[in-house]
């Protein structure tokens, strides 16, 4: 489960200057507890909105993601032709939403857990600490790929988004 974040994370990675280690982990932690989230959310909501959460959460990631995207697109392309000022970080309300689109196939797992002998502590602490480590990895590849990138950091980061949206969307929709 923890692929798309990773994929999101080396997007991060890309449109920041340089990030150190603290800021790929600072961004592993908030993606991870948000993923470690996701699933207990959707175990509590059991069997009241597993057809809601099976329904939609595709869309929803797909929206968001792509708002996200778009939004990162449009900035690397205004910037594409001077050079950007250096962004140390992310805002917070930033990567907890990439987060939160990431992780709502998470929720629809948690449901799936309601109705199986599953101990949902310790697979939500498992999964959020997959993503953790998945997400500070990826920002750090996403360092090096986006030192290559330059100045069109940014933009490759939002395609990039909008490319793990679509691919969402696209899976719960041809199976």
């Amino acid at each position: 489960m923890s692929t798309d974040a990773f994929a999101a994370a080396v997007g991060k990675g890309m449109a920041l200057r340089r990030p150190r280690f603290s800021e790929a982990l600072r961004t592993g932690i908030i993606f991870g507890v948000i993923e470690a989230l996701t699933p207990l959310a959707g175990w509590a909501l059991g069997t009241l909105a597993a057809e809601f959460v099976a329904e939609w959460d595709h869309w929803i990631a797909f929206c968001l993601l792509v708002f996200l995207g778009l939004v990162m697109l449009t900035k690397g392309i205004r910037n594409g032709h001077e050079e950007p000022p250096p962004v140390a970080r992310h805002s917070f309300w930033l990567l907890a939403a990439t987060g939160f689109a990431t992780s709502i196939d998470a929720m629809a797992v948690g449901v799936s857990l309601a109705f199986v002998d599953n101990n949902i502590l310790i697979t939500a602490a498992a999964i959020g600490c997959a993503t953790l480590l998945m997400v500070t990895l990826g920002v750090m590849l996403g360092r090096i790929i986006g030192h290559v990138a330059g100045r069109w950091a940014e933009a490759l980061g939002g395609i990039a988004l909008i490319g793990i949206g679509s691919a969402i969307l696209y899976e719960h929709l041809t199976h």
